[in-house]
Formats: structure tokens, C-alpha cells, sequence
């Protein structure tokens, strides 16, 4: 791919010291704090991020975007842990949540950056689902953190494979406090929220999300009424939450955005 292109940059921000090849990539240095909570979207101009359908939302709505799956795989290739709800492991498809599966040709470069940040070879996948209705076959779930409830936790029970485990809380939709505080008490600092947005909204709306990553794709879906087609964030009023703009990249029409998520709602006008 060519080099995504920076364009603003607020100084300040944390910088890993990454190796030139994922660098020139990026279009310069890259770094996250730890601990913080990150979210990664990739939105159409008219704001949607899921699609209905068992195709991979992002790779419709990203129309397959080279950088788009680079920027992915760096915020993985940095994570502890990548969080998704039921819906999004669904159209998985057996695939793996991890930097060199999106973007294999840097595949050296990620395990470099891992092993210097003293990570594990592979951040934890954390599922997240009230009713447990997930493929337990799936072989990613041999690698991951179920979140489940009871009732849940019975419909998984003797069906994952070795290296999976189940962690309980008590009602559906989760509290996301109790969440954090779960994978907090694992130990796992940087999280990715990787979606959809039922999963990601409370977490906004309650304060967590540290920043968003959003990638800004040059197409239009629409919405019609009752569509099921989906926005950045759902079932939840925000009240206006306020951004600040962190960095801007482009590559040719697609726009690569990181926002700080300020903590309090804007009054409405």
C-alpha cells in the first residue's frame, strides 16, 4: 500500500518508537496510554457502521480499504485485548481478531511491536453475550474471554473448546462498569472495542471510551424507515458528547480521524 498521509497531529500524544516499515505505513510514530479503553469504526459519510446481512460490515462499509485494515491491525497490534458483542463474532466467520489476519504483510512488524511492549503473542478476545447463542466451534473462542450471564453461561457449558473460559455477570444488557472492572481485574489495560455499536454505546455513555478511532469511507448508504442498518452509536442518547480532534490522516478519499472522548455532554440547543 502507499503511505497513509498525515495531516494534523496534536502534539503531546504517546509514541512507541515503532519501526520504520509500520511507521512510513502510518505516515509517522504511533502510541496508545495504558490503561485507557479505544474504539475503532469505519463509518460511511452518512454515518453508518453496520449493515444487516452475514457479510462483514466493516469491509462493505470501508469498501475493502488497504490503510483501513493497516490502521485495524496497529490498534491491535497494541491492544490486550479486542472486545466485540455476540453480533459481531457471528459474522466472524472463523476468523481471528488479530493484527497479522487483517493485515498479514506487516505480520513481522506487529510481533516486533508486541514483543517490545512485553505483550502477549496475541491479544484476549472478549465476547460479549447475554444469551450465550454464539458458534462454540468457532476456533477463535479457543483464545478468549466469554462474558456472559447465567442462563448464558448453561447454553456454553461442555460446548468451547480447550482455552476458552466464561466469566459471569448477572443480567443482560451488562452494566458497562462492571465490564471494565472485570477485564481490569485480568489484568488487561489497553482495550479495543471493536464493536457493534449496542456494545460500544453504554460504554460511551457511561464515561469509558478514552478515544475513538474512526475511519471516514467516501460512500453513502442511506437509511430508510424500520432499516436495521446501524450508526456509531445505538439505543443510547449521548446528549451531545463532545470530541476533541487528536489526528487526521488521508489516503486518497478516506480520512483516518482519533478523537478524545471529553467527559461531559454538551447542553442541548
Amino acid at each position: 500500500m502507499t503511505p497513509i498521509e498525515l495531516l494534523f497531529e496534536r502534539s503531546g500524544l504517546p509514541t512507541y518508537g515503532i519501526q520504520a516499515p509500520l511507521a512510513v505505513r502510518y505516515g509517522g510514530d504511533f502510541g496508545l496510554a495504558r490503561p485507557g479503553l479505544y474504539a475503532n469504526f469505519v463509518a460511511s459519510v452518512d454515518g453508518i457502521v453496520a449493515l444487516p446481512g452475514p457479510r462483514d460490515s466493516g469491509q462493505v462499509i470501508s469498501g475493502a480499504n488497504e490503510p483501513d485494515r493497516f490502521v485495524m491491525a496497529l490498534l491491535r497490534a497494541t491492544a490486550d485485548a479486542v472486545i466485540i458483542g455476540a453480533g459481531t463474532f457471528r459474522k466472524m466467520k472463523g476468523a481471528f481478531l488479530r493484527a497479522e489476519a487483517i493485515f498479514p504483510e506487516a505480520r513481522k512488524g506487529f510481533a516486533d511491536l508486541r514483543r517490545k511492549l512485553g505483550l502477549r503473542v496475541h491479544p484476549l478476545l472478549v465476547v460479549v453475550t447475554g444469551s450465550g447463542r454464539i458458534a462454540p466451534s468457532q476456533p477463535a473462542l479457543g483464545d478468549a474471554l466469554i462474558v456472559t450471564t447465567p442462563a448464558g453461561e448453561r447454553n456454553l457449558r461442555g460446548k468451547l473448546p480447550p482455552g476458552a473460559r466464561v466469566a459471569v455477570l448477572e443480567s443482560a444488557p451488562f452494566a458497562s462498569r462492571s465490564l471494565t472492572k472485570l477485564l481490569a481485574a485480568e489484568g488487561l489495560e489497553v482495550l479495543l472495542a471493536e464493536g457493534g455499536p449496542s456494545l460500544v454505546g453504554p460504554l460511551l455513555r457511561d464515561g469509558l471510551v478514552d478515544e475513538l478511532f474512526l475511519t471516514s469511507s467516501p460512500l453513502l448508504f442511506g437509511r430508510m424507515a424500520g432499516s436495521r442498518r446501524k450508526t456509531l452509536v445505538d439505543g443510547v442518547d449521548l446528549g451531545g458528547r463532545a470530541l476533541d480532534l487528536l489526528s487526521v490522516r488521508r489516503h486518497q478519499s478516506h480520512l483516518f480521524l482519533r478523537y478524545r472522548v471529553l467527559g461531559a455532554p454538551n447542553p442541548p440547543t
